[in-house]
């Protein structure tokens, strides 16, 4: 198998790890109860992960939930939070392990990974394993949205239409003006926006190409200055009252599909992948990039 089928093959499967995970959410289980304060944290694409679950269970009723990168996490007893869910592919991130590490035997904490013999295991109170949709790729794929999909079901959401949603986007038609394209905006509202930043991430790793993110609303508010011939911008969700015919005014291509945005952003991972490789680029190997991000410890002086 060749590098570049790596991630190919694991964005492929994506409908039937969804459907092992949203079983598992459906079910009772660890992850936080309605009305319970919670912190999420992750790095990369599970900090983006954390920004769509946070915003669909506030969405939902189900308590206050904010968001962290994991390196920038407040969770002070002031806060008050009665959990910390951590996103975790590799279960090895630094960042993840520090924030484990603090809040043990303070804050209950539950574990998202995809490997479960790693260290985040021994830190967490309790785990939600995955390894059905871990990843050989160094960019992330399924677990990103395996994870989200398991969490959304936990939340009560039928997710039978996302998985025939993402059958259908896998096979759905490339347009040729999406490979080619010079730049891509992604915008999204609510919990889609986190989705935006994972594209635009995702787009930038695969195939190291000029992507932005913005909450949808906020696009008029300047960035659609750089919308032009030649320029994507691609909308998660609901769409703004007339931001498509302020975008098509720029020249640039509007995409926005009825499908569900999560099965849309699997479109967004074929075309990154298309992109890579039409620039002679690795995807499963990007530049400076690595599966797990670890970092040196300070030791005292």
């Amino acid at each position: 198998m060749s590098e570049t089928s790596y991630m190919e093959q694991e964005l492929g499967s994506q409908p039937e790890t969804w459907r092992a995970a949203a079983r598992i959410g459906a079910a009772a289980g660890p992850l936080p109860k309605a009305g319970d304060r919670v912190a999420v944290v992750g790095c990369g694409t599970s900090w983006f992960m954390a920004q769509s679950y946070a915003a669909l269970r506030e969405a939902a009723g189900q308590g206050v939930t904010d968001p962290f990168a994991a390196s920038e996490a407040f969770l002070g007893s002031d806060r008050g939070y009665d959990a910390v869910v951590a996103i975790t592919r590799s279960g090895t991130t630094t960042e993840v392990l520090r924030v484990l590490d603090a809040v043990k035997g303070r804050i209950p904490t539950v574990t998202i990974l995809g490997d479960p013999e790693t260290p985040a295991v021994a830190l967490s109170d309790e785990t939600v394993a995955l390894p059905f949709a871990d990843e050989k790729s160094v960019v992330q794929t399924r677990f990103a949205t395996t994870a989200l999909t398991l969490l959304r079901s936990h939340l009560g959401q039928d997710m039978s239409r996302a998985v025939a949603d993402a059958e259908e986007a896998l096979t759905a038609p490339m347009d040729k003006e999406w490979v080619d394209a010079e730049q891509f905006s992604f915008l999204g509202s609510g919990w889609t926006f986190g989705l935006a930043n994972e594209a635009a991430l995702k787009m930038r790793e695969a195939s190291q190409s000029w992507t932005e993110s913005y909450p949808a609303m906020e696009y008029r508010h300047g960035p659609i200055a750089i919308a032009a011939p030649g320029r994507v911008t691609w909308l998660f969700g609901q769409a703004p009252d007339g931001l498509e015919a302020e975008v098509v005014r720029t020249g640039a291509c509007f995409v926005h599909h009825a499908r569900d945005p999560l099965a849309d952003l699997v479109l967004v991972q074929r075309v990154a992948l298309e992109r890579a490789r039409a620039r002679g680029l690795d995807p499963d190997n990007p530049r400076n990039l690595t599966r797990s991000v670890l970092l040196k410890t300070p030791t005292a002086s």
